[in-house]
């Protein structure tokens, strides 16, 4: 049940990071959040894997 959680939380952050990039226009602001969903999703991985 542990993995599925994960799973549902990363699944959560790349939807919410698609909806956050499709609607600032940007480059820069579109490489910053990649990079705190990146950093977020694998923080998720090492504190519940």
């Amino acid at each position: 049940m542990e993995n599925l959680t994960s799973y549902l939380a990363i699944l959560a952050l790349i939807i919410i990071g698609f909806v956050v990039v499709k609607k600032v226009a940007s480059c820069l602001i579109k490489s910053i959040v990649t990079i705190v969903l990146i950093a977020a999703g694998i923080a998720i991985y090492y504190y519940y894997l």
